[in-house]
């Protein structure tokens, strides 16, 4: 028996393909503003230092203390219309291919000295001889300006304590080392660069699954055995799917999973992000906390984007099977992608960092990390193993004596 929905067309040869009617080439849709390379400069006072106001959300001139707000991106660039219309691939100005140099030479406006950004570090840079501040604004190929910021919302006071209260949970098992050197207050606020993607697709999976219709003991030897029978079905399903904001590392360090040397696995752990209220790309945002480069293209990302997609689909269809009461397992996923339409971002995190060095020379970076809108807390710290060995080896001992007592009252 076969549990088939309506036929539909076939999907193509090779998920992820693009419709055949769908024109060649991304859509591009700017990004950028007005934002011009050089000094920006505040509109009451002319002077050309800003920062985030983390309590309102707002930048703030850090002379007349005047308070503006960017304007909202995806609404701002129309990147965020109805997925169910989307067609072919759209993507922000941000989004293009990136350089190998992040180096960007500004020309200061003031004094009219050439400064050097080293954009892998920074937007923004004083001139060294009028000490304005430049900023790097246009979308120059070196992935640093990004189409939008979610600006912090978290004080760094905040992410402190949820920090302390993290690791203060699992200080009996924590080393005695990291234990002494651990500090708070070393937490650093970190834009981490993304790629917030929208997919239109239409899904196809299909699989076998098992329906139990009776179950009964036998006897085999000396002991009751429970045996179960079952009808086995072709399972296939077909929908429509909008996936709407899913978020993606846009740099091959953080997109690193090598647990062995990095925990930079635990920073997915706090999302998600409200990019629905990210705002257009200002480098002010970006002043008083560091920042990583994106260093990976959409040819390198898209296939991550497609896997996922065809994860989501499966979970979909898990919600569509109750008759399977043994369960289905899914043997193929097919994907028709109608539309993608992709923006770059800049994400906040608060980060705490440990590097611990262990006895085979071997070593390991450890993160907390705080997801800078909402507070979210996960993280990895260095073990005590001899004495998470010796609990392990305490509980063991009392489960055995209780084995025996029981089986003696027995």
């Amino acid at each position: 028996m076969g549990d088939v929905d309506a036929p539909r067309p076939t999907a193509p040869d090779q998920p992820g393909g693009p419709p055949t009617d769908v024109p060649a080439g991304p859509r591009v849709v700017r990004t950028e503003g007005d934002g011009v390379d050089g000094i920006a400069r505040c509109a009451r006072c002319g002077a050309s230092e800003a920062s985030l106001n983390i309590a309102t959300g707002m930048l703030r001139c850090g002379f007349c203390r005047y308070e503006w707000r960017t304007e909202n991106a995806l609404a701002t660039f129309d990147l965020d219309g109805d997925i169910g219309e989307l067609t072919g691939v759209v993507v922000g100005s941000g989004t293009g291919d990136v350089t190998a140099d992040p180096s960007v030479t500004l020309r200061c406006a003031a004094c009219g000295a050439d400064v050097v950004i080293d954009a892998a570090a920074a937007v923004q840079a004083r001139c060294h001889w009028c000490r304005n501040t430049l900023s790097l604004a246009a979308q120059v190929p070196n992935g640093a300006v990004s189409d939008m910021v979610l600006p912090f919302s978290v004080p760094k006071a905040d992410a402190v304590s949820l920090v302390a209260q993290f690791v203060a949970k699992r200080q009996f098992f924590a080393h005695p080392r990291f234990r002494a050197e651990f500090s708070p207050e070393n937490v650093m606020g970190v834009y981490l660069p993304y790629m917030v993607v929208d997919v239109n697709a239409h899904a196809r999976v299909t699989g076998q699954g098992e329906h139990q219709t009776r179950s009964y003991t036998v006897k085999v030897d000396d002991r009751q055995e429970r045996r179960y029978d079952a009808d086995l079905y072709d399972v296939v399903r077909e929908f429509d799917l909008h996936v709407d904001d899913l978020t993606l590392e846009s740099s091959q360090e953080r997109r690193d999973r090598d647990t062995s040397r990095t925990s930079n696995h635990v920073i997915n752990t706090i999302m998600p992000f409200d990019v629905e209220n990210g705002v257009r790309y200002d480098p002010n945002y970006l002043a008083g906390f560091t920042s990583e480069r994106r260093d990976l293209d959409l040819d390198a990302l898209t296939p991550v984007a497609h896997e996922q997609v065809g994860d989501i689909a499966r979970y979909r269809a898990d919600e569509t099977i109750p008759f399977y009461d043994r369960g289905v397992r899914w043997d193929d996923t097919r994907l028709e992608i109608r539309g993608q339409r992709w923006v770059s971002a800049y994400l906040p995190v608060w980060l705490y960092s440990y590097h611990e060095t262990r006895s085979s020379g071997r070593s390991l970076l450890h993160y907390v990390a705080v997801n800078g809108r909402t507070g979210e807390t996960m993280g990895s710290v260095p073990l005590n193993r001899g004495r998470l060995w010796a609990v392990s080896g305490v509980v063991q001992a009392v489960a055995t004596v209780a084995a025996v007592v029981l089986a003696v009252l027995l």
